[in-house]
């Protein structure tokens, strides 16, 4: 018989929402693992994780406390069994606050090449935004990016806006604001995945780059999701978001 007949078979448990369990755990990755002694375990997260054991590994893509609360139970009683992605890493990576200063401690514009973070600034509500406003616009100018301050993948998270004017902060409802300089970048950005010594750099399409040109008849906010009107109205020089 061969040795991988004889090899150990790891029970690997991943807890992802619908849409990545459909994207991600195809037949093909499953026959992959398998063929690596690797059983790709669904986990469901209305129950116990504890009890749906023994996993080797857990791979998860869930947040809110009652599933932190799980991972911790678990980590407790399987010390050995690796979690991805690892709490610790999570926390810092959920606020948009923290997730940035890693960056900038790195200090690598004392390199050849620049790497920085855009300047921005945190607001507890959109009262003391406002309320600050006029310095806010005189340190960062427009246009503005507005920001949750969490990032842990919820709806609200992602409710991030353009900000053209002073008439565009007014209409800004949100808690916990983060407000932070647009910065034009070739309408790329690059997600850069690591897993141990394994790096793998993905470049994706971004925010279009504004032309000073344009920002005059760009007038109040544009929510995220209309991007491609923007970059209509940019290339034919329309009107602004609302």
């Amino acid at each position: 018989m061969s040795s991988l007949t004889h090899s150990k078979r790891h029970r690997v448990g991943y807890a992802l929402p619908p849409k990545k369990t459909q994207t991600f755990i195809q037949p093909s990755l499953i026959h992959h693992a398998e063929q690596h002694n690797i059983d790709l375990i669904p986990i469901d997260p209305s129950r116990p994780l504890i009890e749906q054991g023994p996993l080797d590994c857990v791979i998860h893509k869930l947040y809110g406390p009652d599933w932190m609360s799980q991972l911790l139970h678990f980590s407790s009683l399987n010390p050995d069994a690796p979690i991805i992605d690892p709490l610790d890493s999570i926390q810092r990576l959920h606020d948009r606050i923290s997730m940035l200063q890693v960056v900038r401690n790195l200090k690598v514009s004392e390199r050849n090449q620049v790497l920085d973070v855009p300047r921005q600034h945190f607001f507890s509500d959109s009262e003391t935004m406002m309320k600050n406003s006029d310095d806010l616009i005189k340190k960062l100018g427009f246009p503005l990016i507005a920001k949750p301050l969490m990032a842990d993948g919820s709806e609200t998270s992602h409710k991030m806006y353009l900000v053209f004017d002073k008439e565009g902060l007014d209409k800004l409802e949100s808690r916990m604001i983060i407000m932070q300089e647009f910065v034009n970048h070739g309408g790329v950005i690059f997600k850069v995945y690591v897993v141990g010594d394994f790096v793998k750099c993905v470049k994706r399409k971004s925010l279009p780059d504004i032309k000073e040109d344009k920002l005059v008849t760009l007038k109040g906010l544009l929510p995220f999701s209309q991007i491609s009107n923007l970059e209509e109205k940019t290339d034919c020089g329309g009107g602004g978001g609302v």
